[in-house]
């Protein structure tokens, strides 16, 4: 653990997945165009698989426009299809297809996982969603992350290696 700590806390507008009364808190600050990102999504799925209920997880979007130029618009798609009870779906898909995020794809995603397209489309424009991508990112930039994929764990960054093994090692070990 590095010392930096979480200044927003998790709530009910975060993106949360698995046990919500875990022990075992992990928040990931995280860009959908990011190689790094999408290695770790794949071993974060095998972490929550591997701990089941005693993790809960946590989405954060930190979108570096600078240097990935469809990360703003994928992370607004996916808080988009949360609208409609479909956040994972759609964080999921973008992963899944990391090399393909123009807005035709992420539309072509958001027909493909049922949803109502013309909503979908009003969602990827409201305030409500632009003003959460704000706060998500200057939550993060608060709580001192300089890069993703981010993590705290239990409120607390973790900056050691998150590789499969180290990472589940030291979250059993809480």
């Amino acid at each position: 653990m590095s010392g930096s700590l979480l200044t927003r806390k998790v709530t009910d507008k975060d993106q949360i997945q698995g046990n919500l009364f875990a022990s075992i808190e992990l928040v990931e600050y995280g860009d959908y165009q990011c190689p790094h990102c999408g290695r770790a999504y794949h071993i974060i799925k095998q972490i929550q698989e591997a701990l089941g209920d005693k993790l809960k997880f946590i989405f954060r979007n930190f979108p570096l426009t600078n240097i990935h130029t469809d990360a703003m618009n994928a992370a607004v798609a996916a808080e988009a299809a949360g609208k409609q009870g479909k956040f994972w779906e759609m964080h999921d898909m973008i992963y899944e297809h990391q090399d393909s995020l123009s807005e035709s794809y992420l539309f072509s995603y958001a027909q493909d996982l049922g949803l109502n397209v013309k909503q979908f489309q009003n969602d990827m424009v409201s305030a409500e969603i632009l003003s959460k991508m704000e706060d998500d990112f200057e939550s993060g930039i608060r709580s001192g992350v300089n890069g993703t994929p981010s993590f705290f764990i239990n409120g607390e960054k973790y900056s050691n290696n998150w590789d499969y093994e180290p990472l589940l090692n030291h979250l059993k070990s809480l």
